[in-house]
């Protein structure tokens, strides 16, 4: 019996790996390094898989910086600053109060405390004992609870309750310091996630976002987290919320990409039919999420997550040309979806790196041909 489970086993990585390793005219695989064969990534510039930045999912160097700084020193004063210069509304405040919440609880993660150790991450609680009116370090403190709760406990447990309320709370003092800013209650849309608001009351939450920043991408890829089958909602549902926001998307708004992150959130764990990333559906979200990419501001700071995906679906899809073509630019940083799904996203990402390049120079691609 338990050869006939190997077996099984072995089919089934078989039936996931077959696309990747074949290409209409002939056959794109991975070979060790330094074979007289491989397709070296190095020949593009590309990063090093040790050097890849798992922290963010493109420049940003003013926050690596502060980053530095702050954890170097232990003192939260730059932190401070950089957040009080970011504007509310700015999609880089979003993604700074990630950086800096993540950076304190992953600080704790490793340095726990004890009698004669200072626990990691201590510059966030002077932080907020030294400004408790700051309300960038407020909207940090929310995002450090809930990514404590999602890191250190089991959703549904009375620890993960106990903290996500305490988030919750937290969110809400963060919303009275700043008016105007929508971060705390983005922040809120994964502790509505976590504690499984009731739609309306989750639609509150949204409603209070759309009023303060109606075309704020990160807060649509947080709130579709809520309408995923595997959360709250449906596959239809997602779909709806996402088609929606590309609908209604402005001019070079990211947000015509929602479909393509829809269809990654409802992927099957096995997908058995070859042509899935060939279907219609997947292939229309690719097309909504490339006019989303060269429309958008290049500064755009969600730009890279687009990118991000979009060189997943590619890669899947056989369309190495194109999955080149995104990764010249965010080669480097891999902290984004679909990677940080994985124990080890720099590694993760260097294999659909090489997949890409080995399928470009398969299709007669070289360095010299990749535009940049």
């Amino acid at each position: 019996m338990e050869i006939l489970w190997v077996l099984i086993a072995l089919l089934m990585i078989g039936f996931v790996l077959l696309p990747f390793l074949r290409r209409r005219r002939g056959a794109v695989g991975l070979v060790p390094a330094g074979h007289p064969d491989a397709a070296d990534p190095a020949n593009y510039g590309f990063a090093r898989q040790e050097e890849l930045d798992i922290r963010m999912p493109g420049p940003d160097q003013d926050l690596l910086d502060v980053l530095d700084v702050v954890q170097r020193t232990q003192d939260h004063r730059a932190a401070q600053q950089l957040l009080a210069g970011t504007p509310a509304d700015d999609e880089q405040r979003w993604q700074r109060v990630q950086a800096f919440a993540g950076a304190a609880s992953l600080e704790l993660a490793q340095r726990p405390g004890g009698v004669s150790e200072t626990p990691g991450g201590q510059w966030l609680r002077v932080w907020r004992s030294e400004a408790p009116k700051d309300a960038g370090g407020a909207a940090v403190h929310a995002e450090f609870l809930v990514q404590q709760a999602w890191r250190t406990a089991a959703p549904g447990s009375d620890e993960f309750r106990i903290i996500m309320e305490e988030a919750k709370a937290a969110c809400g003092e963060a919303a009275l310091l700043a008016p105007g800013d929508p971060v705390p209650y983005i922040v809120e849309l994964s502790v509505a996630r976590g504690l499984a608001y009731s739609q309306p009351e989750f639609e509150q939450v949204w409603l209070k976002i759309l009023d303060r920043a109606p075309a704020h991408m990160g807060a649509h890829l947080a709130a579709l987290h809520y309408w995923c089958e595997k959360w709250h909602g449906s596959r239809q549902q997602a779909y709806d919320f996402a088609e929606a926001a590309a609908a209604r998307a402005p001019e070079g708004s990211l947000l015509a990409a929602m479909p393509l992150f829809a269809v990654f959130e409802h992927l099957p764990e096995v997908n058995l039919v070859s042509g899935f990333y060939q279907s219609e559906v997947v292939s229309q979200a690719i097309h909504g999420a490339l006019h989303a990419v060269h429309s958008a501001r290049p500064d755009d700071p969600m730009l890279a997550h687009v990118r991000h995906m979009l060189i997943f679906f590619l890669v899947r899809s056989e369309r190495w040309a194109e999955a080149m073509g995104q990764l010249i630019h965010v080669d480097g940083h891999v902290g984004a979806l679909p990677w940080t799904l994985s124990p080890d996203p720099a590694a993760e990402f260097a294999v659909y790196r090489a997949l890409a390049v080995a399928g470009y120079e398969a299709n007669g691609g070289s360095p010299a041909t990749l535009p940049h």
